[in-house]
């Protein structure tokens, strides 16, 4: 219910809560316990995994909470049908979509980077001891060298305890991994501003008509849906009414007093559901709208796609215009009239 919440809101709330997810990344970072394991066999697999595997999660959870992600999906996925596939409409989803999902992975990296503790438990065994002289001695060992390094990070450990140099490795470890990350935003930075700065010098025209119609796209949706939810509901209340009705004339029947004035004033009533009376009738209509959606032009009036033998039109279309561009000196109004 909660990613539902999310997936039904507009861009810019989709935008707050990547932001969020930053933020949050930032967080978790800043109240994560962190303990190299000082071993040389897995120094560096505990190292990169903190710095890695958290991006990947929190990358997921970007495109979870990102409603686009799933039009994009379904519009690269749908059957062609009368509307045909606009593939930079996709690029362009596509595009905004890991765009936004990047924000929190990266910021974690970048944090991980600046902070340079994931990075020193994961290239402590790989640093050159004879830049450091004093750490070890010519006559020590490859093996215990190797074992030393790794316990650069516990600075409590009882084996570099008393090693002067050991800061001086760690520092060292700390400036490379300062170094990476000022490096990976400003060139973040340099890449955002060319992005910005070099849009206008491309045509407009086709920015324009792609972002024109991936938003087409996203309402189209959100309006079918909207649409689905009052034929539901319309439906319903009609079975539920012609279940009544069936009882009240089952019980008038067997009491014998039948009141056929009533009955009569019945027929005038207006049919909102189009002659949609069965749950086949729905899921062929369904069918029609997922396998041979409408071409986009206007130009032939009012679109209806005939399902199989029976004629049955589409009963959103009408309803859907009536919505949107109702009549002159009529009045919108939200009840529904079954």
């Amino acid at each position: 219910m909660i990613f539902q919440y999310f997936q039904s809101n507009s861009e810019s709330v989709t935008n707050g809560i990547c932001a969020l997810l930053a933020l949050a990344s930032v967080k978790m970072y800043s109240s994560f316990d962190f303990h190299c394991p000082c071993l040389a066999k897995y120094n560096m697999a505990y190292g990169l995994g903190i710095m890695f595997i958290p991006p990947v999660a929190l990358f997921l959870c970007g495109l979870i909470v990102n409603r686009q992600f799933v039009v994009m999906l379904e519009e690269w996925k749908r059957p062609t049908g009368d509307r045909k596939k606009n593939l930079a409409i996709i690029r362009y989803m596509c595009s905004s979509v890991l765009q936004r999902a990047m924000i929190a992975p990266v910021v974690w990296i970048l944090v991980t980077l600046l902070d340079g503790k994931c990075f020193v438990c994961a290239f402590s065994s790989s640093v050159d001891p004879d830049k450091f002289p004093g750490f070890v001695t010519n006559i020590t060992p490859y093996n215990e060298v190797q074992r030393l390094l790794s316990k650069v990070p516990c600075k409590d450990d009882e084996l570099i305890r008393n090693n002067t140099s050991r800061k001086a490795v760690s520092r060292y470890l700390k400036c490379w991994s300062q170094a990476f990350g000022w490096s990976v935003l400003l060139t973040l930075i340099v890449i955002a501003f060319l992005a910005r700065s070099l849009r206008p010098c491309f045509n407009q025209a086709t920015f324009l008509q792609t972002r024109y119609w991936s938003n087409y796209i996203d309402i189209e949706q959100k309006i079918f849906d909207e649409t689905c939810c009052e034929h539901t509901r319309d439906f319903a209340h009609k079975c539920i009414l012609h279940f009544f009705e069936s009882m009240q004339k089952e019980i008038k029947r067997r009491r014998f007093h039948a009141h056929p004035g009533k009955e009569e004033g019945k027929e005038g009533e207006k049919d909102h559901l189009q002659g949609i009376s069965s749950q086949e009738q729905v899921n062929k209509l369904l069918q029609s709208w997922y396998y041979s959606k409408p071409p986009l032009d206007l130009s032939g009036g009012t679109q209806r796609q005939p399902l199989g033998t029976g004629g049955i039109s589409m009963p959103w279309t009408g309803s859907m215009i009536n919505r949107w561009h109702p009549q002159p000196g009529t009045t919108i109004t939200r009840q529904t009239d079954v």
